[in-house]
């Protein structure tokens, strides 16, 4: 669906042949420019698994990000089950701030270099990382640690920060976003996997997955002006990942999105996989000690069918390491 939405655009498709032939002369630098707490115990809409089926979302706990993500990935089935091979993936972390990975700002580095072994492994072409950074990028990227955790294990790291690298898109279904300029590799993508971080907002009282796909536009600043929870709402009924896989690694549960210190941090050691953005954001605020009701975007894509908050509907694992 990414790719047809794409191709319906005549001189977009000019300018990503143009992209390319850029994108092979930069690949030689490895970066793609102008674009200490015991567990607490599962939350009791999490204690569901009944059956042999593969399960709607997966909560893991109490291991490192790597072995939690090896863990998750097998109860949903494998990377194989999205992955296929000579496919490109995009995976997009959040990589938004200027910070050390103790600060729980950004994704975890070792999660992402994990997701990105396993993609390799299911027969991937090319693995992309990239994220429309808030901070100025190359340090970003660098401190974060992602950078180098990707590159590690041979993704291709992309950026966000030229709107060169954005082509429109319309929201059919959007009450309040009708267009957006999305990056031209989540459109290209044959799948795309969407990695936030789990930590408190100031704006939206939480980050997770829904809020994490505003690192794949152009013009953010529009959103906050204009009903932000209902934007993004809106934009994963045309854009919508293939897998979103929650790190609650390191939450950060206050002073979000960037943190004050390392002291707004709790060491939680959870992930969450799910196809369902709305169903995994519902299970990720839980953490946070808050309902689904409480955040207007995770409500309002309820009620827009992009996914469920009803938890007792689905088929849940949990899975302790």
């Amino acid at each position: 669906m990414r790719a047809v939405i794409f191709r319906n655009f005549v001189t977009i498709y000019l300018l990503r042949m143009e992209r390319r032939e850029f994108i092979k002369k930069g690949l030689g630098a490895g970066i793609l420019t102008g674009s200490a707490l015991a567990l607490k115990p599962y939350p009791k809409s999490f204690a569901r698994h009944h059956s042999n089926q593969v399960p709607d979302l997966v909560a893991v706990k109490g291991g490192e990000p790597g072995v939690l993500f090896d863990k998750g990935i097998l109860a949903l089935g494998g990377m194989k089950k999205y992955v296929k091979p000579n496919q490109n993936v995009v995976i997009k972390p959040n990589i938004g701030w200027d910070t050390s990975p103790e600060r729980g700002a950004n994704t975890n580095p070792e999660l992402i270099a994990r997701i990105v072994e396993h993609c390799f492994s299911a027969g991937a072409k090319t693995v992309y990382v990239v994220d429309h950074s808030t901070d100025e990028w190359t340090r970003t990227y660098k401190n974060s640690g992602i950078e180098k955790a990707a590159r590690g294990a041979g993704a291709k790291v992309a950026t966000g920060n030229s709107e060169s690298h954005y082509h429109p898109v319309h929201v059919k279904n959007g009450k309040s976003l009708k267009n957006v300029l999305v990056h031209e590799l989540i459109l290209e993508s044959d799948v795309f996997i969407n990695v936030p971080v789990l930590k408190d907002h100031s704006s939206t009282m939480v980050t997770a997955a829904l809020k994490n796909l505003m690192g794949v536009v152009w013009d953010r600043r529009w959103w906050h002006d204009n009903n932000l929870h209902q934007c993004i709402a809106d934009f994963p009924t045309e854009i919508k990942p293939d897998l979103n896989i929650v790190d609650a690694y390191r939450v950060m549960k206050r002073n979000g999105p960037r943190g004050v210190s390392v002291s707004d941090v709790v060491t939680m050691k959870y992930q969450l996989l799910s196809e369902d953005i709305v169903a995994v954001d519902a299970a990720a605020i839980k953490l946070l000690g808050r309902e689904p009701g409480q955040v207007g975007h995770i409500r309002i894509a309820d009620q827009m069918g992009v996914g469920t908050v009803d938890l007792t509907s689905l088929d849940i694992s949990r899975i302790e390491v």
